[in-house]
């Protein structure tokens, strides 16, 4: 069983599909738009994503790209195109399979175990990492969870990954360049792209970027993560939080 987003602006293929991946025991959920597709992902996770082209907001190479700015889930191009140099481009720039409209759902079904298969090979062959520790911050690499003062936090793919990548250098500035590289597997690309993922990460460990606890920016030089200093007895509390 798969968490799937189906991206699909034909209602009456977007019902089709609903239906027969959720006999098929799936977990479901569909939007029309690119613009929805990214609010999806960005607040839920998915195992897998099944992506239309011909979509009214924008054109689906153009929700490809945008998706990989903020996500590594699998991602399968639905397409009633079958230009190869089209196809090519879409494979290079990020999708993981395509499948040729129309399609039977027997097809679908049949790429999306190989592409599962694929996405979970890599993590199994994953080294084991401790789980790393700072603060009150616990970040499990090899279950892919994290905790704060022992309550789970509920983080995208992408989310994650960014505060491993932070967690595992506490107290160390990584610089913009380096996040792209490693977290985002880009040499290039919009700052942006970072700071909207910081802002995420900060609403979630309850902190804001004019009062952080433990991601700092420095503006201009990059980004740490460092346990919060301990606030001295005679300091008074931040608003909203009772005096001791």
């Amino acid at each position: 069983m798969a968490s799937v987003l189906v991206v699909e602006d034909d209602q009456f293929v977007r019902s089709a599909l609903i239906r027969h991946l959720t006999d098929a025991a799936h977990t479901v959920r569909s939007v029309g738009t690119a613009l929805e597709a990214l609010r999806e992902v960005a607040h839920h996770r998915f195992d897998v994503v099944v992506l239309d082209l011909g979509l009214p907001d924008l054109d689906g190479s153009e929700a490809l790209k945008m998706l990989r700015g903020i996500t590594d889930v699998p991602v399968i191009i639905a397409t009633a195109r079958d230009d190869e140099t089209e196809i090519v481009r879409l494979l290079n720039a990020g999708a993981d399979d395509y499948l040729t409209k129309p399609f039977s759902v027997e097809h679908l079904s049949a790429r999306m175990a190989a592409v599962l298969r694929r996405s979970r090979a890599g993590t199994d062959q994953a080294p084991a990492s401790p789980a790393l520790r700072v603060g009150g911050l616990t970040v499990d690499p090899l279950r892919r969870q994290a905790e704060l003062n022992g309550v789970r936090l509920d983080l995208t793919r992408r989310e994650f990954d960014l505060l491993a990548f932070l967690a595992a250098r506490p107290g160390v500035v990584v610089p913009r360049r380096q996040l792209l590289a490693e977290v985002w597997q880009q040499s290039y690309g919009d700052d942006q792209t970072i700071d909207v993922h910081l802002s995420w990460l900060r609403r979630k460990l309850g902190e804001t970027a004019a009062r952080p606890r433990y991601l700092h920016t420095l503006r201009g030089v990059g980004v740490k993560l460092e346990p919060p200093a301990a606030r001295p007895s005679s300091a008074p509390p931040p608003a909203g939080e009772p005096a001791r």
